[in-house]
């Protein structure tokens, strides 16, 4: 089950298509649609498996997507209008450089027929796209994208893997089970400004120690670059299993002046987004709950077209407190481009500052089928049946002893009524040896006496 998680995972993605794309760079509100879900079919795989000396193994998890269509509303060949994330990054990128730089940058985007918003097919902003314009910015400024080929948003994301994780066995202390000893070598990351912030907390986010209390848990997200701690929200059961619900806090993503603890993830804008820019190619990315769920109203009411709710955009993971095993899980993250106009940068024309949704995603599995059915027999009803025979052995036991106490009560009650008898026997044979005695006439002599001996 460790090694190939039988559990069926699902990446859902939404798309969120910029309606107005032309009134936006006159300086308009961003009116957004929300399209999909694009379904995949996630199977996860651990290689290069390593048991270590001090009781840890380490391991390298692979994901590989495949996309599921009759679970779709859509195909990956349809078009959406988004931000040009290259371009637009670049530009907010490249703000507080010399003008000479930003009038380069304006001129080499016009020769290559870039604008600030592009219509492509799903698949090409999920898995990649040849784009002429990566070329063109490392001339200008060698290294500001430190990449080449294709870029998509979520190209690292399928058939590969999310870093060398390595984790305690739980061999001489179960409740270090699953905890994370280091990620590529790393006992720290360095994406952030305090060491708070980059402590590698918590498991890797696929299984806790067993007997868990209900506070809080912790893991490392490589695709968060961070720590992330849910905390208990209630008890409840999936299928007849018991389960502890944990939730985020509101604090996750608020910022440095709301949650003092959250500062080392700053530079910060409002409550409700993170800044992943040191983690992101120092791209202005930011992440957050879907639809700015338990984010700053600012946020939401700076585009047209979110509508956050717990129920659709919340996370939550439901484990087995007994075991550790997250029985239902839904992990959802939001995709944001900050974008706005920049001087001397033409193509970004009047935009005005905003954190603008790009999609959100949801990371979702249960367990079910066969490993569900052996998960409740063995966890929950074998000792269910063990915990109610306990008292119909209780319950037999007690006219048992009833019944013994009435037998030993009995016993003694006749060897009473025989000794009894026996003594009185004995009684009336005195008595009569007496009354014979009297009645004889005197003996004498003595072969009259040695007669009777």
């Amino acid at each position: 089950m460790w090694k190939e998680i039988p559990v069926p995972f699902y990446l859902t993605v939404h798309f969120f298509e910029v309606l107005n794309p032309q009134q936006v760079l006159q300086g308009a509100k961003p009116v957004l649609s929300q399209r999909g879900p694009y379904v995949y079919r996630e199977y996860r795989h651990k290689t290069n498996i390593t048991f270590n000396d001090n009781d840890t193994v380490s391991y390298l998890e692979y994901r590989n997507l495949f996309f599921q269509p009759h679970l779709s509303n859509g195909t990956e060949d349809e078009y959406i209008v988004v931000p040009n994330i290259l371009m637009m990054g670049a530009a907010v990128m490249m703000e507080n450089l010399p003008k000479f730089f930003k009038i380069l940058l304006s001129g080499a985007l016009a020769g290559l027929k870039q604008k600030a918003f592009m219509n492509r097919t799903v698949g090409e902003i999920m898995w990649g796209y040849e784009d002429p314009l990566i070329d063109a910015i490392n001339m200008i400024v060698p290294g500001l994208m430190p990449f080449k080929g294709k870029f998509g948003l979520f190209i690292d994301f399928n058939n590969s893997n999310s870093g060398l994780f390595t984790v305690n066995t739980g061999m001489k202390n179960i409740s270090q089970v699953h905890m994370v000893d280091s990620w590529n070598g790393l006992k720290k990351v360095n994406y952030w400004r305090s060491s708070q912030c980059n402590m590698i907390n918590g498991t890797a986010g696929e299984m806790w120690p067993p007997f868990m209390s209900p506070t809080s848990l912790e893991f490392y997200s490589p695709d968060a670059c961070r720590s992330m701690t849910l905390v208990y929200e209630q008890s409840g059961e999936f299928k007849g299993v018991p389960t502890y619900r944990f939730v985020a806090p509101k604090t996750l993503f608020a910022n440095g002046t709301d949650y003092p603890p959250n500062e080392g993830f700053c530079p910060c804008m409002q409550s409700g987004i993170q800044n992943v820019s040191s983690c992101r190619l120092n791209a202005p990315m930011f992440i957050s709950h879907p639809h700015f769920y338990n984010a700053d109203p600012s946020l939401v009411s700076a585009v047209e077209g979110l509508h956050p709710s717990k129920e659709q955009h919340g996370l939550f993971l439901d484990v087995h407190p007994m075991t550790g095993i997250p029985m239902n899980c839904s992990i959802k993250l939001q995709l944001n481009l900050y974008i706005k106009e920049v001087s001397h940068i033409i193509q970004t024309g009047k935009i005005k500052p905003v954190v603008l949704p790009l999609l959100w995603f949801a990371e979702s599995g249960s367990i079910e089928g066969s490993v569900l059915k052996q998960f409740y027999t063995n966890l929950v009803l074998l000792p269910s049946v063990l915990d109610y025979l306990q008292y119909i052995f209780l319950g037999l036991s007690v006219p048992l002893i009833t019944a013994a106490a009435v037998l030993m009560a009995m016993s003694k009650e006749k060897c009473s009524l025989f000794w009894s008898s026996n003594k009185k026997s004995s009684d009336s044979y005195k008595a009569n040896q007496a009354i014979s005695a009297k009645n004889l006439p005197p003996i004498k002599g003595t072969v009259m006496r040695e007669a009777r001996l």
